[in-house]
């Protein structure tokens, strides 16, 4: 069950404690309170509260059973504590009647996809100051959820990678929001297997992918508020369709973007 998951045993002392909204499973996603600049470590990730305590987590698709937390105030782990991760199931989906050069790319455009992929890896190695994350998240478009996150993609009948976003198919040219606020990392209209692409990291780490844009509507450096007009849906790049693919990685974990929509700064202040 989805809720407020707050512990108050400090190795130490009683204070500094830090309180968490989310959940512990795969995929899932974190807003947590503790001291004001402390260095908060999900198992061999860290990362550092800002100057009001805030911090925000995140686990992976195939996350072990098993995290540990810490915290670590002025050169001492002041918190340690183990959790439970619940784990998720993943569905297969099979996607047939694309194009071959979108399954197995000729050689003639690799270059391109490298290319492509350094300026993807730049972007999600993004490390904003701001704290966009604590407005919460919304959905940034409404439609028909064709795709849940992780799900085993076979492309023409060849297995491929999980799939790390959310589908949510809508007509050619419905607006896309930011679902909470940040900066714009990169925004592209043309991108080999995404097609029209926007990155958006909204602090911390966590950043925020939308893909198969039929409009762009943002630049790199802009920066962006919750339910702000970014793009419209599409069906550029590797695509059967018109629908927005919306995903998430914090620090190298891909999380599920529905997870965002549980979680709840407000609960903590």
């Amino acid at each position: 069950m989805i809720g407020l998951l707050a512990s108050l045993l400090a190795i130490t002392s009683p204070e500094p404690a830090i309180a968490c909204s989310g959940e512990h499973r795969q995929g899932g996603v974190l807003v947590c309170r503790t001291a004001p600049g402390a260095l908060v470590r999900l198992d061999d990730v860290s990362t550092r509260a800002n100057d009001e305590g805030w911090v925000i987590l995140g686990h992976d698709r195939d996350a072990p059973t098993e995290t540990r937390l810490r915290v670590r105030v002025n050169g001492e782990w002041v918190f340690d504590a183990r959790y439970d991760v619940a784990p998720a199931e993943y569905a297969i989906q099979r996607i047939d009647g694309l194009p071959p050069a979108m399954v197995s790319p000729p050689p003639e455009v690799l270059e391109r996809i490298r290319a492509e992929g350094v300026r993807k890896g730049q972007a999600h190695a993004s490390r904003w100051e701001g704290d966009g994350f604590l407005s919460g998240f919304i959905q940034p478009v409404e439609g028909r959820i064709s795709s849940r996150f992780g799900g085993q993609r076979i492309y023409n009948g060849e297995p491929r990678t999980p799939h790390y976003g959310v589908d949510i198919a809508a007509p050619t040219g419905t607006p896309v929001l930011a679902p909470a606020g940040g900066i714009v990392r990169l925004a592209d209209t043309d991108m080999y297997f995404e097609g029209g692409l926007i990155f958006i990291d909204h602090g911390q780490g966590f950043n925020s992918a939308y893909l198969h844009l039929s409009e762009v509507l943002v630049e790199e450096g802009d920066v962006v508020e919750q339910g702000q007009l970014i793009a419209r849906v599409g069906s550029t790049g590797r695509s059967t369709g018109p629908h927005l693919c919306w995903r998430i990685r914090w620090h190298g974990r891909n999380v599920d973007p529905f997870a965002t929509l549980d979680v709840q700064p407000s609960a903590l202040r």
